[in-house]
Parts: C-alpha cells; structure tokens; sequence
C-alpha cells in the first residue's frame, strides 16, 4: 500500500471514530436541580423523539421550576414535574403519543419515563424516575401500551435514594406524597 493511500485510509478512519462519537455525544443531557442535589439526566431522542420533544418543550418553557416531587414509592419510582408545593397543578400542553411499543427501551433503574392516566396516549409533563428495574411497567400482555422510557441518569443516582427515603402521607386525596417537600428548583439543558 502507497504511503499516501495509507495515510488517506489512516485520517478516514480517525474522522470516522470522531464523528461516531460526536453522534454518540449530541443526545441532549439536562440537569434536574432539586432541593437536595441534582440529576444529570441524558435523553434518548433517537429512540423516543416525540417524547424527548415534549419533555424539551417544558424544560424550555421553565414549566418544571419550582415544582415538586409529589410522589414517591420506595422500590418504585420518584415522580414530579406536575405540581406546585401547595398542589396546584401547572399548566399542560396537549398530551404526547405513548413511544413505549416502539422505542425498545426499558424502565431499568435510573431511567426516565412520562407518567400518565390509564389512557396511553395521556402522558403531559409529569415524568418519573425509576428506583428499580421496573419491567412491569414495559410493554406486555398485561399493559400492551406500557410507560414510555426516553432517558437515563447519568448523574446525581444518588439523589432519587435521598428522596425515596423520605416518608410519605396523604395530602388533598393524594396518596404517596413526600412529608418534606423536594423542590424542583430547575431543568435546564446542559
């Protein structure tokens, strides 16, 4: 081989490892900023862009500051992006089409889902954060639809333990809610 064909073929190779990690790197992260540390958590928009959309939509429109983490089960799941601390509800946009079925990813510990009603395609702003694999909550012959995951943790794991340690009661009807209040003080894209 020619010095020069091997030089080309040499360079092809490193642009090619560069742009597949520049691919690889362009999922947008944001940073979930609450009153006891934050999350960094990356998206998945390859796989579930309709939902990463959405999310985005809030997160630039600042609709998730300071709202709560309203529900908490530990062993489950941490939910919020809903609510204020007096339980007033924020306002919702038209709600997202459920890409559970088709982005093949799964509610795994430190995942991100959207949280919705038993209508499938019901899924606002509201999200939560799994504590556990929770593969119940994939599609199945139970629950054909399932929860639509579109990110992961990749920082602050640590902080949805704090919150799930957190005791819980009943506040307005509302089952599962935290007895200290964990703010969600920002999400910004990182």
């Amino acid at each position: 081989m020619k010095r020069s064909t091997f030089l080309h073929v040499a360079l092809l190779s490193v642009l090619g490892l560069l742009f597949t990690g520049a691919a690889q790197a362009a999922d947008p992260e944001v940073v979930i900023k609450t009153s006891l540390g934050s999350i960094t958590v990356q998206l998945d928009p390859e796989h579930a862009p309709k939902t990463v959309a959405n999310f985005l939509r809030y997160v630039d429109k600042k609709a998730y500051d300071g709202t709560i983490f309203h529900r908490v089960i530990p062993g489950f799941m941490v939910q919020g992006g809903g609510f204020k601390p007096d339980m007033t509800e924020i306002s919702y946009d038209a709600p997202v089409v459920n890409e559970a079925a088709t982005s093949g990813l799964k509610n795994l510990r430190g995942t991100i889902s959207m949280a919705r009603t038993s209508d499938p395609d019901s899924a606002t702003a509201q999200f939560f954060l799994n504590l556990v694999d929770n593969g119940m909550l994939d599609p199945n012959d139970q629950n054909p639809a399932g929860y639509a995951a579109f990110g992961k943790i990749v920082g602050g794991l640590d902080v949805i333990d704090k919150i799930a340690q957190i005791p819980t009661t009943t506040v307005n009807g509302m089952g599962d809610v935290p007895t200290k209040t964990v703010m969600i003080e920002s999400i910004r894209r990182k």
